[in-house]
């Protein structure tokens, strides 16, 4: 066994001994904690890191945890809920920041740390770091691709503008909007930097996509803020207000700062504008040029239809031009009507010369007559004529002639009054054929073969039909009274 003195004996003792004299009173883990605490607090009451964000996290109550770390250290870092809401970025893993506030001690785990009253990106090019960070990832979900653009309308009736309400920027695009063509604006004032910004803008994009049907929807929205420096922009690169203008029903025109200006809001939108008030000009064509337009369409459409016409009287006058003239068609045929004229004179005069000189060179004497009549009997005995050939054309001519004295005689209506029938006639000499009908003539005439007897029907008839009476010839005073055909 290993020899002990005695004074290793005091000081290893079984039991804790408090010596004469000794003021070093043994202290509770709670008590040495606290003189920690107070001795960190009172030495680091005031501090500023600067190191890399790594394992941040937010609490369901609010408060920021999270750990701060260069290439040799780490310290644990905290941040209560009223500051952490008043963040003006997002922080992530991997952001380079300067954190203020109070080293202080965790009791609870013999840990340091430090309670940040405010966190800052650590120069613009971690903040450049952290934005192109952010539209890396946004890009990847697809938030800026170009299928997901709308067209702009190409006359938007009410635009709607997201801005400072006490800027020179909306007080440029409502200029801009009069000068070129006078539209309905809709304006929703909101802050457009500074703590709250990116919040208020991305609730005015979409207040304006959920506007009750009494309120005129707008057909284009314009996001828009003055120049500024990379800090004083901050609010549009903010991910709230790029998925506000990503899911936006309404086209949207980024015009966010200046030409050289660019942020996450503008890869989002619909269409950017370097300026403002290039943005009004995007929005809206000139009232004047697209009146010109008009006209000038107007007038190309009178010429287009004038065009055929005017064409088509070139083209007649050009054929009209070709055309010979009348006097010139003519001529030839005038010319050959003469010819023809005076050959027909020449000709009639030769042959009236011809004719008189036959004539005065003819000698008529008996002989020649004579044997011209010879020649003729000869002709006339030679055609064979016979009398029987005359007398059966006489026999067929015949026959014809008694069949058709037969169909007479057959068709005669007056044959009939040879066996005793009459015909009965009205004054007019129309045939009367029926009792009804004679009865509405006053006078009627009878035809006999021998002749007309004219009767009265004397009324109506009667409902018998009377005896009929004998007519007999007389040439005294009788004869010229008319008799009842009725009885």
């Amino acid at each position: 066994m290993p020899a002990f003195s005695s004074d290793d004996q005091d000081t290893h003792g079984l039991v804790a001994r408090s010596d004469k004299g000794d003021n070093a009173a043994p202290l509770s883990i709670t008590e040495i904690s606290t003189i920690l605490k107070r001795t960190v607090e009172d030495r680091f009451g005031f501090v500023r890191l600067r190191g890399e964000l790594s394992g941040v996290k937010r609490a369901a109550s609010g408060h920021l945890y999270c750990s701060l770390k260069d290439d040799k250290a780490v310290i644990d870092g905290v941040m209560w809920r009223g500051n952490a809401g008043r963040l003006g970025f997002l922080p992530e893993d991997g952001i380079e920041v300067v954190a203020t506030g109070k080293l202080t001690t965790y009791a609870g785990r013999s840990k340091y740390q430090i309670v940040m009253d405010s966190m800052e990106i650590a120069g613009e090019g971690a903040l450049l770091a952290l934005l192109e960070k952010t539209r890396l990832r946004l890009e990847a979900e697809g938030l800026f691709a170009a299928e997901r653009k709308k067209p702009l309308p190409y006359l938007p009736r009410t635009i709607a503008v997201v801005t400072s309400p006490t800027g020179a920027v909306i007080r440029d695009i409502l200029h801009r909007l009069a000068d070129r063509f006078p539209s309905q604006v809709l304006v929703w004032p909101v802050l457009v930097q500074g703590q709250g910004s990116a919040d208020q803008v991305a609730a005015a994009i979409r207040g304006f996509s959920d506007l009750p049907g009494d309120i005129p929807k707008p057909d284009v929205l314009i996001v828009a803020r003055g120049g500024g420096s990379i800090e004083d922009l901050w609010g549009f690169n903010e991910e709230v207000v790029v998925r506000a203008i990503a899911e936006c029903p309404i086209p949207v025109i980024s015009a966010v700062g200046h030409e050289t200006d660019t942020t996450l809001a503008d890869f989002a939108a619909d269409r950017r504008a370097p300026t403002p008030t290039a943005a009004a000009e995007i929005a809206v064509p000139v009232r004047a040029e697209l009146l010109a337009t008009v006209e000038d369409l107007a007038l190309r459409k009178k010429r287009a239809i004038a065009r055929p016409v005017t064409l088509g009287r070139e083209r007649l006058d050009a054929r009209v031009q070709r055309l010979p003239k009348p006097e010139n068609v003519l001529q030839p045929q005038v010319q050959k009507l003469d010819d023809l004229s005076e050959r027909l004179r020449r000709g009639l005069r030769e042959r009236a010369t011809q004719g008189s000189k036959r004539l005065g060179a003819l000698r008529l004497s008996p002989a020649i007559l004579e044997r011209g009549f010879r020649e003729s009997q000869r002709k006339f005995a030679s055609s064979r004529l016979s009398p029987a050939m005359v007398q059966a054309r006489i026999r067929r001519d015949r026959e014809r002639f008694d069949a058709l004295g037969r169909l007479y005689q057959s068709l005669n209506p007056e044959a009939p009054l040879q066996r005793g029938f009459v015909l009965v006639k009205d004054a007019d000499g129309n045939l009367v054929r029926t009792r009804k009908e004679a009865a509405k003539h006053a006078n009627l005439g009878v035809k006999f073969s021998d002749g007309v007897l004219d009767v009265t029907t004397g009324g109506n008839p009667p409902s018998a039909p009377a005896k009929p009476r004998r007519v007999k010839k007389s040439s005294d005073s009788a004869q010229d009274r008319q008799d009842d055909l009725f009885g």
